[in-house]
């Protein structure tokens, strides 16, 4: 049990996702030669925690703020020691990539807080994950800026044709890993959300995330620079994410997506050290 609550505490605080971001960065300093940036990484795993979390757990906070659950509560703390560490690692960047992260920072804002026209959302809420299928596209689009963008940003380095393929790359990825988790939840979403699985059904869904797989392996040949060990790892990810999301249903385990497939992101990473 205190295992198993472990568990439940390190997935439900965002400090697995957390973890999954920290490594996409990674790979993306191995990938282009860039040496290992601590500040950027550290502000990266933290930021995450933070804004996972507010995204989360704002509206049950602002709600029951007296009356907060043990556990709940522990999670508001932990992550105000995150928002700390986030605030640590941010000063040790850039101007620049401070106002970069600042339309982040806004996007995270909006995506929680009900501040847009009501017509537009489901129910009586007005944030902007609630808007018709636009939820997996808006996180997507801040992980391929977080984890390849911002450590370009951040190192003064120009965007080259590689640095924008490997964007599209995993904007293209983030949205496989969605599906799964957009599959179990088709028994609790609204319908006003327009969830992909919703729009066309679950096989429909796996065919089109087989479809991105292929199109994110084939964008790494448009590249001016490839390594075997980089492809060979980018295969074991591949691989695994297939199957994952193949063997995604609707009535999956508890950790099936919140711990397997936020996983890959890891594997892909532990695999290019592995080999490199």
């Amino acid at each position: 049990m205190i295992l198993k609550r472990l568990l439940d505490f390190y997935i439900n605080a965002s400090i697995h996702v957390a973890l999954a971001v920290y490594a996409m960065t990674w790979i993306t300093l191995i990938q282009f030669e860039l040496p290992y940036d601590a500040n950027v990484l550290y502000f990266v795993f933290y930021a995450t925690i933070t804004g996972y979390n507010f995204v989360k757990y704002f509206g049950i906070a602002k709600f029951h703020h007296r009356s907060l659950a043990g556990r709940l509560r522990a999670i508001q703390i932990f992550s105000f020691i995150a928002f700390i560490g986030m605030c640590y690692y941010g000063f040790q960047l850039r101007v620049k990539t401070l106002l970069f992260l600042s339309g982040f920072g806004l996007i995270t804002f909006l995506y929680a807080i009900p501040i847009l026209p009501m017509r537009y959302f489901r129910d009586s809420q007005m944030n902007l994950r609630e808007i018709s299928g636009m939820k997996i596209y808006v996180i997507a689009l801040v992980w391929a800026f977080t984890t390849v963008i911002l450590p370009f940003v951040d190192n003064g380095m120009a965007l080259t044709m590689d640095v924008l393929l490997a964007s599209l790359q995993c904007f293209l990825l983030v949205i496989v890993l969605m599906l799964p988790f957009e599959i179990r939840d088709l028994n609790y979403d609204s319908l006003k959300l327009g969830t992909i699985p919703q729009k066309i059904g679950i096989k429909n869904t796996k065919i089109i995330g087989v479809m991105l797989l292929m199109v994110f392996f084939f964008l790494e040949y448009f590249k001016d620079e490839l390594t075997g060990n980089s492809i060979l790892s980018m295969l074991i990810m591949l691989v695994l994410t297939l199957l994952l999301l193949v063997f995604s249903r609707k009535n999956q385990s508890r950790y099936y997506s919140a711990f397997w497939v936020e996983s890959l992101p890891v594997i892909w990473l532990v695999s290019l050290l592995m080999l490199g």
